[in-house]
């Protein structure tokens, strides 16, 4: 994008759309990723502490019974597909699923709404939904993958986990075990990489084509934005939560697949 173009109002569809999707830059970092990442973190954070300070056992307000649905939902699903022991895993879905909600929810906002008010301030790029940026979701995912191996090492052991690498799935004996140790680890490695490759462009893709759907209406005339526009937010409430239910639900069965002995 041009100089001009970067101070000024897009001239044309082509340019709107480039704009939109033109990341906040700096140093080969996201800005604009990383920051918004960070506050919703922070409102996440925020919300639940202090739903934990001011709980009471007598009746509730609308915030206590609205978080404790998210919790019990959460340690239900847990329950049910994980069935080992962690004091880790039912904080670690609950952040997962509300933190990338939020994320998702971004979304929702008007289009030129924030890169309108970053635009009075000088910043003339921002996009607003940190899902829709590969790097984030590559970065989530693999903070998974680190997760995964360590449950795995810590259920196994190191020598188990490694054993593993090369024994699993055909667990030969003898001759055939040498031979086939090399293709188990391909086909384990595989295995493990497939694992937050799929999560990450999942995530990515869906909320990526959220993202330009919303850019593409909001090309249209301001009659067209609110007819078209109305239905795609209803059903992209659907989108946005069953994306960070995916993405929690699938690391708490890669988790509990990583505990079980193959």
């Amino acid at each position: 994008m041009s100089t001009e173009l970067a101070h000024a109002a897009p001239a044309n569809s082509t340019e709107y759309i480039k704009h939109h999707l033109t990341h906040l830059n700096h140093g080969g970092i996201n800005l604009d990723t990383f920051w918004i990442s960070f506050f919703l973190g922070l409102v996440f954070l925020s919300v639940f502490m202090y739903v934990a300070r001011t709980a009471t056992s007598g009746v509730p307000g609308r915030l206590q019974c609205f978080v404790e649905m998210i919790l019990e939902m959460v340690d239900d699903l847990v329950k049910s597909a994980f069935h080992a022991k962690s004091k880790l895993i039912g904080p670690l879905s609950l952040t997962i699923f509300v933190w990338v909600w939020l994320l998702n929810a971004m979304d929702f906002l008007p289009v030129d709404l924030l890169p309108m008010l970053a635009g009075q301030m000088g910043i003339h790029n921002l996009r607003v939904v940190p899902t829709a940026d590969a790097n984030h979701t590559f970065g989530m995912s693999l903070s998974v993958l680190i997760i995964i191996i360590a449950f795995s090492i810590k259920a196994k052991g190191i020598g188990g986990w490694t054993k593993e690498l090369f024994t699993a799935p055909f667990h030969a004996h003898g001759v055939g075990a040498v031979i086939l140790a090399p293709i188990n680890f391909i086909f384990q490695l595989i295995e493990l990489l497939a694992k937050p490759i799929s999560l990450a462009l999942r995530l990515f893709g869906n909320m990526y084509a959220g993202e330009l759907i919303f850019i593409l209406i909001a090309l249209l005339p301001w009659q067209f934005q609110w007819l078209l526009g109305g239905p795609w937010v209803i059903f992209h409430i659907l989108v946005v939560t069953l994306q960070a239910f995916v993405f929690m639900i699938l690391t708490i069965v890669y988790l509990s697949l990583a505990v079980e002995k193959h």
